[in-house]
């Protein structure tokens, strides 16, 4: 019966069971605290602890059979309601504890017993286990002790004690370590080891089944290890290696024995509980005994790894590197789980604990990572979503991946006001409130750590909630609070956005299991407000450039005031400072009033007094709470006139000074932005991956708060400009902002028509433009349309600036076109780093910000005034925005022309033209078998041939920075000869250019070096 469907007395009884069990748990480890006892005192007090924590003490009894004795309890007789546990001691079994019940009592979940109680005795059986082998390792230690001392009369050797040793106290230990004895003579090459091996087995030759014979079975090779054989081994040895290297050699693998419970246990893949008593008891015992051998301690950290963390092997193969054993002691009393649990940590909390092992380890060079922290964090395995569904019936829910997106849409606030009325377990709910306690009052942020997140070529960024908490108040508000905010993120694995990411990246069928990460938010107090003093997000790529001396790998910072809130999600009525790490003086803005319109003028941060997240304007924050914020003066500038400049100290008149937030003295009297540069290099290196860091700084210290796969494109050339196109023929031409890319043969462009959108009768109207386009992004041709529009597309602000759409809106669209009128005073945005950027990125759709009314840019107005609407006919339910939304079949309306967008970042041009449709290239990556030249295609096809060689460059591999394709002789752009194909940026060394040219045979190559 689930705590949900329990009558009040049968939860109140549920409870006195467990306090019951819990209060047996606490007397047994009282008992086994006393090392120095009588092992029969010791079982005679766990017998007489045992009965009080059972459903009926009065007819309770037990026994413990240990080491051919046996102890009961008083009037003990056995009868057929029993249950038993083994007590197992370096993988033997040395004996059993029993309780029995005197009489028949009521069926519960096994037997007259329940489930709880077969897991106590288990627990019981467990620690006991622990208590004999520490007291016979005690033994052992103290014999090893006295022999060491009688070594002189007895002229022995110290291996040869210990051997005896072994010999007279642990016979099988004894016979491993002869073998293993004689497997590393023989390995080492010693003739009379192999010798010893042939005289004493019985089986193959040496020559019997070499690579060649036929396909028939190895013969079993019986070889039986004796007390004669053991003392010719170790004869033979003593021959060989020095007593130095036979103590060392025997002292390794007793230590290795006495440490192999912990190799077995990850090969049984037992539940959780049973992990964490492992890792604790291997913590303790390596201590004093020393660490596992190589092969031991790999093939445990690899089961670890797998087991807690993630199970793709791009993750294992770096995490070996930097993950120990030990590391996992650090966070096992942080994991809420319950006793059956299977689950990991998920993907979030798996790439934060690796970047601070990688950071940890690499302090020794960079001193500048001793402030590198990371917030205290408490886990909640992923197996917890689904407790959740079963403890409250909702088993439905996993059916909700596989309904209709609009379904899925509709369904989806049921679904969270369902789990936000759900109930917890009883346990889950005790380990919340000692979390609660832990963080004794701090805000909190309950953050998705789903298996499937951030991993390669799937971030799911922003697709599942993050939820901020005042926990502020009563101790019952605080965990209803926080009860709440989980419920709500589990729910938001049922939301479209993430159902559709899945979907599109083959991971439907995935098991879709949601950790969760609760975490102290970093900063501190300023009156009523909790915040950082800045926080932000940063990639090691930059996809989108502001400046051609901007390349890719000097990576993009996105910083704000507060909580990076602002940072990672796309908001319509603000701004985030952008910086290059490695180029921090080439700003996207440098004239004093275009640094002053795009710069933050809002903050998010958490009301201690309201007890919510709220966002505030920043000149009202800088006046009432400027002056108490850690480190104002490097995040503020002074703006006088036409010119900006940086406080002096601290000197700022928060009521009078003009201020503007530029993050000046953090770059430029700081180790910041040297900080951000070697961070993001010791982790894309590490890692094998270009990196997106989410951070906060409350001041003093620098916190990391994630640590993911960056998304970025691949294979993305420039694509050549064409400059004969007629000019009906053209549909766009954008000169700002513009990436590397060629969309070939689309059919239908999608246009939401600025000027006509923004007289809407409201939001509720501009909500409809959205959902019709979702619609759209399912019934027309996928990567085969392109969607043009006003403003900033999928942000979470003002609904007038911007058609709202999440993901599964627009996941089907081949580009998004940002289009910005000067009149309606609303520049786009640059998306860079923003949860909606990422799905750009990761899902290849192309974007352009286009400007048509500045120099150099053209909307082809007049083609999207004239074209015809097919929106009636593709969704006739929404004839009703045909007006403000068109959908023009491209085909139809230019006599079976399509469109082609071209992109070119070296010359910062992106060009859409109607044209006919592609001839298909071939994958080949250089091809010499050229046309005749003649006919009008020749020069086509040079340029596509061209263009596709260059978008296979690896830039690693050939030491290529950049590279520009010419039109060719005949409609070359610009060039520094007239039979140039391409331009190269080089930067690579011989090798490197003598395989760059090799590539480019036959065809006309210029480096610029």
């Amino acid at each position: 019966m689930s705590e949900s469907h329990r009558t009040p007395d049968d939860l109140i009884s549920f409870l006195q069971e467990r306090a019951k069990e819990l209060n047996c748990l606490y007397r047994i480890e009282e008992i086994l605290s006393q090392l120095d006892s009588d092992l029969g005192d010791i079982c005679r007090g766990i017998i007489e602890a045992i009965p009080p924590g059972w459903q009926y003490p009065h007819a309770c009894m037990a026994k413990i059979t240990i080491e051919d004795r046996t102890y009961v309890s008083p009037d003990f007789g056995e009868t057929r309601w029993v249950q038993s546990a083994d007590i197992i001691v370096q993988g033997e079994r040395v004996g059993t504890i029993s309780v029995y019940y005197s009489q028949q009592m009521p069926r519960a979940d096994i037997g007259p017993f329940l489930k709880e109680e077969e897991r106590l005795l288990e627990t019981i059986a467990d620690r006991f286990s622990h208590f004999v082998m520490y007291r016979r390792m005690k033994q052992v230690f103290h014999e090893y002790q006295t022999a060491r001392l009688d070594l002189s009369e007895h002229k022995m050797e110290e291996w040869q004690a210990a051997l005896n040793l072994l010999r007279q106290t642990d016979r099988h230990l004894f016979l491993n370590i002869s073998r293993r004895m004689l497997n590393f003579l023989y390995w080492g090459g010693i003739q009379e080891a192999g010798r010893l091996l042939e005289e004493s087995r019985v089986g193959l030759r040496d020559d019997e089944g070499l690579a060649g014979d036929e396909n028939r079975p190895y013969q079993k090779d019986a070889l039986t290890f004796s007390d004669t054989l053991s003392d010719e081994i170790f004869r033979i040895a003593a021959r060989n290696l020095t007593s130095e290297q036979m103590l060392a050699n025997i002292q390794r693998w007793i230590q290795e024995d006495r440490l192999s419970f912990l190799v077995q246990l990850v090969r049984q893949n037992p539940p959780l509980g049973r992990f964490m008593d492992a890792i604790r008891r291997y913590h303790h015992l390596s201590m004093e005994a020393g660490d596992l051998g190589p092969a031991s301690r790999r093939a445990v950290q690899v089961s670890l790894i797998r087991r807690l963390l993630s199970e793709q092997m791009h993750y294992i193969n770096a995490a070996v590197k930097f993950v120990e054993i030990g590391d996992f002691y650090d966070i096992l009393d942080h994991i809420l789980f319950s006793a059956e649990s299977y689950g990991r940590l998920g993907g979030k909390s798996a790439g934060l604990f690796l970047a601070e092992q990688i950071l940890k380890k690499a302090r020794a060079e960079h001193e500048s990572f001793a402030d590198i922290r990371v917030p205290k964090t408490w886990y909640i395995t992923s197996d917890g979503l689904t407790n959740f569904l079963s403890h409250n019936n909702l088993n439905e829910m996993l059916e909700q991946k596989y309904k209709d997106i609009n379904q899925i849409r509709l369904e989806y606030p049921r679904i969270i006001q369902t789990f936000k009325n759900s109930v917890f377990r009883a346990d889950m709910i005790q380990g919340l409130s000692a979390i609660l306690d832990d963080f004794a009052g701090s805000p909190l942020i309950v953050r998705s750590s789903s298996l499937l997140e951030d991993r390669l070529g799937a971030s799911f960024a922003g697709k599942y909630k993050s939820l901020f908490l005042a926990n502020q108040g009563t101790k019952q508000e605080c965990l209803e609070a926080l009860t709440d905010a989980i419920a709500e993120v589990y729910a938001s694995v049922y939301s479209p956005d993430p159902i559709s990411y899945r979907s599109e990246r083959g991971l439907l069928d995935s098991v879709e299991e949601m950790g969760i990460m609760i975490q102290e938010v970093v900063g501190t107090r300023v009156g009523d407000y909790f915040m950082p003093s800045f926080a932000g997000v940063i990639f090691s790529r930059n996809e989108f450039r502001w400046s051609p001396r901007i390349s890719p790998r000097d990576g993009l910072m996105r910083l704000v005031p507060g909580l990076g809130t602002r940072a990672v999600d796309r908001t319509s009525d603000d701004y985030p400072v952008l910086i290059a790490p490695h180029k921090p003086n080439l700003r996207v803005n440098v004239a004093v009033d275009e640094v002053v319109r795009y710069s933050p003028n809002k903050i998010d941060v958490i009301n201690l007094r309201t007890n919510i997240f709220e966002t505030v304007d920043l000149k009202e924050f800088l006046k009432s709470a400027g002056s108490k914020t850690p480190q104002i003066e490097k995040i503020v500038s002074i703006c006088e006139g036409q010119s900006i400049r940086r406080p002096v100290g601290k000197n700022i008149d928060f009521d009078s000074d003009t201020l503007v937030v530029t993050f000046d003295g953090l770059v430029s009297e700081t180790g910041f932005t040297e900080k951000v540069k070697d961070l993001l290099e010791v982790l894309e290196a590490n890692l094998g991956t270009p990196v997106d860091v989410e951070f906060a700084s409350d001041g003093r210290h620098f916190y990391l708060l994630q640590c993911r796969p960056q998304s970025y494109s691949l294979g993305s050339g420039p694509a050549p400009i064409p400059r004969d196109i007629r000019d009906e023929n053209v549909l766009f031409y954008a000169n700002r902002y513009i990436s590397n890319g060629e969309v070939p043969d689309i059919t239908h462009i999608v246009f939401v028509d600025p000027d006509k959108y923004e007289t809407l009768d409201g939001p509720s109207s501009m909500i409809k433009v959205g959902q019709a386009i979702g619609n759209l992004n399912k019934v027309l041709p996928r990567r085969k349309f392109v969607l043009m529009g006003p403003g900033r597309w999928g942000s979470r602000g003002d609904i007038r600036l911007g058609v709202r759409v999440t993901y599964s809106d627009i996941s089907n669209t081949a580009v998004l076109i940002e289009i910005a009128r000067r009149k309606g005073d609303y520049v786009p945005d640059l998306s860079f780093g923003t949860h909606f950027f990422q799905d750009l990125v990761e899902a290849d759709i192309r974007y352009i910000p286009l400007y048509p009314d500045g120099d150099g840019s053209l909307l082809n107005k007049a083609f999207l005034d004239r074209a015809g609407n097919v929106l009636p006919e593709v969704l006739p339910e929404f004839t009703a925005l045909a007006d403000v939304l068109k959908v023009i079949d491209v085909p139809r309306e230019t006599g079976g022309l399509i469109l082609r967008v071209h992109m070119n970042a070296e010359i910062d041009k992106a060009l859409g033209f109607m044209t006919e449709k592609s001839a298909p290239i071939t994958s080949s990556p250089v091809t010499r078998e050229r046309p005749e030249k003649s006919g009008q295609n020749y020069w086509a096809w040079r340029l596509q041939m061209v263009t596709h060689i260059a978008s296979q460059l690896d830039p690693e591999r050939f030491g290529v920075e950049g590279f520009y394709v010419f039109g060719s002789t005949k409609n070359a752009t610009a060039g520094p000869g007239s039979d140039i194909d391409i331009l190269v940026h080089f930067r690579g060394d011989a090798k490197q250019r003598e395989e760059l040219l090799l590539w480019f045979e036959g065809w006309s190559l210029a480096l610029a070096e």
